[in-house]
């Protein structure tokens, strides 16, 4: 109780200040009354759902859109505080001068007015994250973006040359809120052609009851050399209450059933081997191996037994951080590297070759793309689906396609 009457107290500290800006802008009282009922909703909203919650029901719909909406609304107002704590600065010099210099004349109203010009600049500022948090709710989590690399290599075998890998990662089914948004997503998939699709871990963010109204879609996915996945920390069913431990271990097991069900050949800490015209690659997938709390179920040495150490090989791992802490440094040369995890926040900004920024980059160091430490390649997709904020700003959904070539020179 305590925590949620700090968080009430806090947010009406900003509300109060904020409406600052918003009162010196707007002298409509018809607004000023929108402007504390949009607050009261989005907050009450918030409270409603997340009070007492309920662990062994997990993160739902509603959850995500009271997080989402308690977000558009805070941003814009954090940034109407910052300006009206800014021109405070030179508002109170001017109200102790006054105090001494003017006393009584001044009849107690010592402050100066909020200048127009610093609300309305303010506002116009605030205007920004609001419309991108809103458009990213909207329009962004489905916002579905193809992204292409080319990777050479020497000791590719030759049969390889031109092989086509679709990677997608995270699919957090239990977010999901449109069927025919994600049915486009598969068709996009399959539009790409490619020999094999890898899918990099967390199928569901907690139970696998939430795959059950996209069976239908995801098994629509097809690539000629077959569709192979590994599992993610959100799929062990870590993050909920369950009345026993049998019944999360069946959790598990009804996971795994689903992923046969839609066709995916799920590698636990296990290889195979794909062959083409007389050569192969191995293929290595690995259980969830992270830091900082994370699930640490990964075996890569139990993946690549019966693997050569001349062999070609792509690996499947949910988090980077694997491959930063473990797969780099292997005796074995990890050619190229599958992950996802990151999300890259669901938040940031990219200029395709250009800039990339997210807060991501803060928590992992390598978080969204291609990357190559000794000869070796990682891409980390930044997601097919999303997970408690209902959105994407600037990070947009992502099928990744790399086509290996064979060469003398990395590209």
């Amino acid at each position: 109780m305590l925590r949620w009457i700090i968080f009430l107290v806090i947010f009406t500290i900003v509300d109060v200040y904020a409406f600052q800006a918003f009162k010196t802008v707007s002298k409509n009282n018809w607004l000023h009354i929108l402007y504390w009922l949009i607050a009261v909703l989005v907050v009450g909203n918030f409270v409603y759902n997340f009070y007492g919650f309920n662990r062994s029901n997990g993160f739902t719909v509603a959850n995500s859109y009271a997080i989402g909406f308690l977000i558009a609304i805070t941003i814009p107002k954090m940034i109407l505080l910052l300006g009206m704590l800014a021109e405070d600065i030179f508002r109170v010099p001017q109200a102790i001068y006054r105090y001494f210099t003017e006393g009584e004349t001044a009849k107690g109203n010592y402050f100066p007015s909020r200048r127009q010009f610093v609300s309305q600049i303010a506002m116009g500022l605030a205007a920004i994250p609001l419309a991108s948090v809103l458009y990213g709710i909207y329009k962004g989590k489905y916002n579905f973006k193809v992204l292409k690399y080319t990777l050479t290599f020497e000791d590719l075998p030759q049969a390889f040359d031109g092989y086509k890998i679709t990677q997608i990662s995270d699919i957090h089914s239990g977010s999901f809120d449109d069927v025919e948004k994600v049915k486009y997503a598969v068709n996009l998939v399959n539009e790409q052609q490619s020999d094999v699709i890898l899918f990099t871990g967390d199928m569901v963010n907690n139970k696998a009851e939430e795959m059950h109204p996209y069976l239908d879609v995801f098994n629509k996915l097809y690539a000629k050399d077959g569709k192979f996945s590994v599992l993610g920390n959100h799929d062990y069913g870590d993050y909920v209450t369950w009345d026993s431990e049998a019944a999360k271990h069946q959790n598990l097991e009804d996971l795994k059933a689903i992923q046969k069900q839609i066709g995916f050949d799920l590698l636990l800490n296990e290889h195979r081997y794909i062959e083409k015209d007389g050569e192969k690659i191995a293929l290595l997938g690995v259980e969830n191996w992270g830091t900082g709390g994370f699930k640490q179920a990964g075996d890569l040495k139990k993946a690549a037994q019966n693997i050569k150490a001349t062999d070609f090989k792509v690996l499947m791992s949910h988090d980077p951080t694997h491959w930063e802490k473990k797969v780099v440094n292997d005796d074995y040369h990890y050619h190229l590297t599958l992950s996802g995890h990151t999300h890259g926040m669901q938040f940031g900004i990219e200029i395709p070759g250009w800039f990339k920024w997210s807060p991501a980059k803060w928590r992992y160091k390598y978080w969204a793309g291609i990357y190559n430490n000794m000869g070796q390649y990682i891409n980390v997709n930044r997601g097919f689906g999303y997970l408690a904020f209902p959105g994407r700003v600037g990070i947009w959904p992502e099928i990744t396609v790399i086509e290996l070539k064979k060469g003398t020179k990395a590209t």
